[in-house]
């Protein structure tokens, strides 16, 4: 007995079958533009064996594996974002990216800035926002960037080259007694940090007057309390 497929019965078999394994859609003549979506959301990259893929189907696969845009020509402003918003680095497959692309990536992943060519000051912020030590990855860092990358991990100022005090007291707030001691701050500096915290002292390198100091600090705060 002979069965006649319609094209919609055909469509739902191949629904069925992509579910399992989105590569198959290779094997498929002509699909439809719904088995090629069912395809890139099981796995972006099917969509290389996929001819002139619509923007939707383009939208589906990057939001499944960013780096499957390497597979699409000339993808849309849109696109692009999509495909950095899901991994930061498939920036590295994006050619000439906007300002906007480059900080959609680095918010996703800090340390996507290293694929970026003469990254702005906004972009250098951003990244360090999100991975403070991502720092290592930009030259000559204004003291803005390296603020907010010790605001957001103060272990990595150990990427920066003679930091001011104003950042080594940012990165010892963050991170305290974990961070190494520090040399070469000037005694207001250094009264300043131990009356804000009299532990931090060990910190500094300190001196005999030093810890008088901070034990004169902390005896003065234990009677206030």
């Amino acid at each position: 007995m002979q069965i006649t497929l319609s094209s919609d019965d055909c469509d739902e078999f191949y629904l069925e079958a992509i579910k399992q394994n989105g590569f198959g859609i290779q094997y498929i003549e002509n699909p439809s533009e719904r088995v090629q979506i069912e395809a890139v959301k099981k796995i972006g990259f099917a969509i290389q064996y996929i001819k002139n893929p619509s923007e939707i189907v383009q939208m589906e696969a990057v939001k499944q594996a960013g780096h499957a845009i390497r597979y699409i020509k000339n993808p849309s402003e849109m696109v692009q974002i999509e495909a950095v918003k899901q991994n930061g680095c498939s920036i590295l497959n994006i050619k000439k990216p906007s300002e906007q692309i480059k900080i959609e990536a680095v918010k996703q992943a800090g340390y996507a800035i290293q694929y970026i060519d003469n990254p702005s000051e906004r972009v250098q912020i951003e990244a360090v926002k999100q991975d403070g030590y991502s720092i290592q990855h930009i030259k000559n860092p204004s003291e803005i960037v390296q603020m907010e990358a010790v605001k957001q991990d103060g272990f990595s100022i150990q990427y920066i080259k003679k930091p001011s005090e104003m950042v080594i007291v940012e990165a010892i707030k963050k991170n305290g007694c974990e961070i190494r001691p520090i040399d070469n701050l000037s005694i207001q500096m250094k009264l300043d940090i131990i009356k804000c915290d009299p532990f931090q002292v060990f910190n500094l390198n300190p001196s005999s007057s030093d810890l008088k100091y901070a034990m004169e600090i902390w005896a003065k705060n234990k009677k206030l309390v």
